[in-house]
């Protein structure tokens, strides 16, 4: 077991990271400056792709009753995802705090240290290691690492006191999100447009439970702490909507805003970021949230070899590499939806040519694949097979030679690299003991596909090499699989 990790925040991101660093063996503690969960949830459900991760890890059949969204959008223009030949329906309706509870269930049973009601505030980083300083129940306090890693949120305390940048947008306008006791509202659950470039959303979180959000121009960018009151809230949504919840109550409200950043590093020595800490933005789809649990799936088998000495050179700094797009892609495309969304009648022309557009297949499956996660592709190199990079839809399924059918996504439960060797004879022998080298950290599994990968023709495809995050780092017979052994996953032993 190496000498661990510190992460710093036990949202969903920072407990994704510390799960997946436990898998590999790697001693965590998570701080946390909250002495317990608050129950609230601003994230209610999550993308097709982090529906994936999670299946990956076999938690998503741990969360319990939960509905899919056949419908998406981009910017308010609908998408019927069942129209679409890939299956990007995300999950809709779901608390984050269930998510959360989930997480930190799974973290407990993996043996992470969690540390409630310690604050982070401030740390050195000499040589091989990183020492925080902490505010706790019993005073302050020190505690040493390999790295540090903040999951801390958009105002990330670890990102300002590593002195890494977050250059952005500032705030232009303000919203307000709550949960509201008594209100008996209809759905509205991907929204509706108000005019003047206003928008309200409403979804049924429980009987006599109603999620809303408000957008309204006008609404003032920021609040203080405890400043917000419900009557401002009821007040907004009467305006909006003409519907009185003044009877109601609120179990929990928040003010948000469209305030911009992203991290100018994900990695600053030993010193990283990940989540809202990284990249910050308007909610919208509940990407935010997706994307931080896809930097804490990236980055914990990296960080996890890395600790534990079995990283080849410049393994983590691919966190960085992989993410930092995806995060810049993130912040464009919610800043085009709120335009398109969130604009006045002025914009009315562009949205009747993006509803237009949506109705061409090829289009559709564009922006789908956007607000989805399903289209992110890494760089491999060395080769151009359509599956190198793309993740491996993990519902397709293999038949193992003692006649049982396997899904992919339970091949990845443990977080190693899996080598999938379809390929019969001599060939696919030379290729399952070609990988024995790498027995340590890459599963060989053998069998027969039932059905072709989507990217690729039948028959295309014998072998796939899949990190643990399950993207495809060599497809056979195309390219090397030695030198993607070696690039991922270290030298052989």
């Amino acid at each position: 077991m190496s000498q661990g990790v510190i992460i710093v925040g036990a949202g969903p991101v920072g407990l994704m990271l510390a799960g997946e660093l436990r898998l590999a063996g790697v001693d965590v503690v998570v701080y946390e400056k909250l002495p317990a969960a608050t129950g609230e949830s601003r994230g209610l459900g999550f993308t097709g792709r982090t529906a994936e991760i999670l299946d990956q890890r076999g938690l998503l059949a741990r969360l319990g009753e939960f509905r899919w969204g056949r419908q998406g959008h981009f910017g308010g223009v609908r998408i019927d995802f069942g129209r679409l030949a890939d299956n990007h329906f995300g999950v809709m309706g779901l608390p984050q705090s269930r998510t959360e509870e989930l997480l930190e269930k799974w973290c407990t049973e993996l043996g992470v240290t969690f540390r409630h009601g310690c604050e982070v505030t401030g740390f050195t980083e000499t040589g091989e290691q990183v020492t925080i300083g902490f505010e706790g129940p019993d005073g302050p306090g020190q505690d040493t690492a390999q790295y540090l890693v903040g999951c801390d949120g958009s105002r990330s305390t670890v990102r300002a006191l590593a002195g890494i940048g977050f250059p952005g947008l500032a705030a232009t306008r303000g919203m307000y999100l709550a949960d509201v006791v008594g209100a008996d509202l209809r759905m509205r659950p991907i929204g509706e447009r108000v005019p003047g470039g206003g928008m309200v959303l409403s979804v049924t979180l429980e009987p006599g439970v109603d999620r809303i959000v408000i957008h309204e121009p006008g609404i003032r960018p920021e609040h203080g702490a405890g400043e917000l009151t419900f009557t401002e809230v009821a007040d907004a949504w009467q305006r909006m909507t003409g519907e009185s919840i003044h009877h109601a109550s609120a179990r929990w409200m928040t003010a948000l805003t469209n305030a911009t950043g992203q991290a100018a590093q994900y990695r600053r020595g030993r010193v990283l970021v990940a989540g809202d800490a990284a990249h910050d933005h308007a909610p919208l789809g509940a990407q935010g949230l997706s994307v931080g649990l896809q930097d804490a799936v990236n980055l914990g088998w990296k960080l996890a070899a890395t600790a534990n000495g079995t990283a080849p050179e410049g393994l983590l700094d691919t966190y960085h590499d992989e993410r930092h797009p995806v995060g810049a892609e993130l912040i464009r495309n919610t800043l085009a939806q709120s335009l398109l969304y969130l604009s006045g009648e002025e914009m009315e022309p562009l949205r009747a040519v993006m509803r237009e557009l949506v109705e061409i297949p090829e289009t559709a499956r564009h922006l789908a694949g956007q607000v989805s996660g399903l289209d992110v592709r890494y760089d491999m190199g060395g080769g151009g097979h359509p599956l190198l990079g793309q993740r491996l839809d993990p519902a397709l399924e293999l038949t193992r030679p003692d006649g049982a059918p396997t899904r992919v996504a339970e091949l990845l439960h443990t977080a190693r690299g899996v080598l999938i060797v379809t390929a019969t004879g001599t060939a696919g022998a030379q290729t399952a003991e070609l990988a024995q080298g790498w027995a340590h950290r890459v599963d060989v599994v053998t069998g027969s596909w039932n059905q072709a990968p989507a990217t690729g023709p039948a028959g295309a495809v014998e072998d796939v090499l899949l990190r643990p995050d399950g993207h495809v780092a060599w497809a056979g017979p195309h390219g090397s699989l030695r030198t993607a052994l070696e690039r991922w996953f270290g030298t052989a032993v």
